[in-house]
């Protein structure tokens, strides 16, 4: 068989089985990342918190803030193929209870993706005018309300596009997860190029995969950043009553 041929025997007969590896894929990128999103939101509200005048307030934030930044340094600093081999199998090792492979994959994902939320959640909180924090202190808001209800809405606002590169490299990174059986794509290519003996043909395949799943989702997510810009023309209304108070503003484009 030419190789086009051995491209269509593998696309009619195996398809079926990839697209079940997609579906994995899909499942463990969206669910790790927004799980990762709240773990990083719930890290960047914590290491922002304002001193206490309590000192043993101030002393256990310390210590939480130093294992939280072992967190990220450990995450971000070591591949995820060797995080799941050590989560998955030391906790076999530790309960002698083999966790389901899917559910080991949605937690280290989640785990890793966390570690790189939280740094960009931080950097977001950080990026926002303090005159917000002082004057929602000033009519009483705790941290956790102002956080809530005035900072992390307009950090998620700003940081979408770092959430939507996080998805997308989600989407090539649980290949690394096969290392513990995890039955997403490339796992489900290495069956179908073991099955048929025609390797080359196989991830050629699959690799149009990946690249179709980046670009629809790449597009899609850049079609939610627009929608969140709103409209290029408004106007401000100064007063209710009179029209030359009225300002018409136009973007840049």
């Amino acid at each position: 068989m030419s190789f086009f041929e051995k491209i269509a025997y593998i696309w009619q007969k195996y398809s079926a089985t990839l697209f079940s590896g997609v579906g994995t894929t899909i499942l463990l990128a969206l669910v790790g990342t927004l799980m990762g999103l709240l773990i990083g939101i719930l890290i960047g509200i914590v290491r922002t918190l304002p001193p206490s005048k309590n000192k043993f307030v101030n002393g256990l934030m310390k210590v939480v803030n130093f294992i939280l930044a072992i967190y990220i340094e450990v995450f971000r600093g070591t591949p995820m193929m060797v995080q799941a081999m050590v989560i998955f199998y030391g906790y076999a090792k530790l309960t002698g209870i083999m966790l389901p492979v899917i559910a080991s994959g949605l937690v280290i994902v989640s785990i890793n993706t966390g570690a790189y939320m939280a740094e960009i959640v931080r950097g977001g909180i950080i990026s926002i005018d303090k005159g917000q924090f002082e004057g929602a202190q000033s009519i009483g808001m705790s941290h956790w309300q102002l956080m809530f209800h005035v900072i992390i809405p307009q950090v998620l606002r700003n940081i979408l596009p770092s959430v939507s590169n996080e998805f997308v490299i989600n989407i090539k990174d649980t290949s690394v997860l096969n290392v513990i059986y995890v039955t997403e794509l490339f796992f489900m290519a290495k069956l179908t190029a073991s099955d048929t003996n025609m390797v080359l043909e196989t991830y050629v395949i699959v690799s149009v995969m990946y690249l179709a799943m980046t670009f629809t989702v790449t597009r899609l997510l850049r079609l939610v950043e627009r929608l969140l810009e709103g409209k290029n023309n408004y106007t401000i209304h100064g007063s209710q009553s009179d029209p030359r108070a009225e300002i018409k503003v136009t973007k840049e484009a």
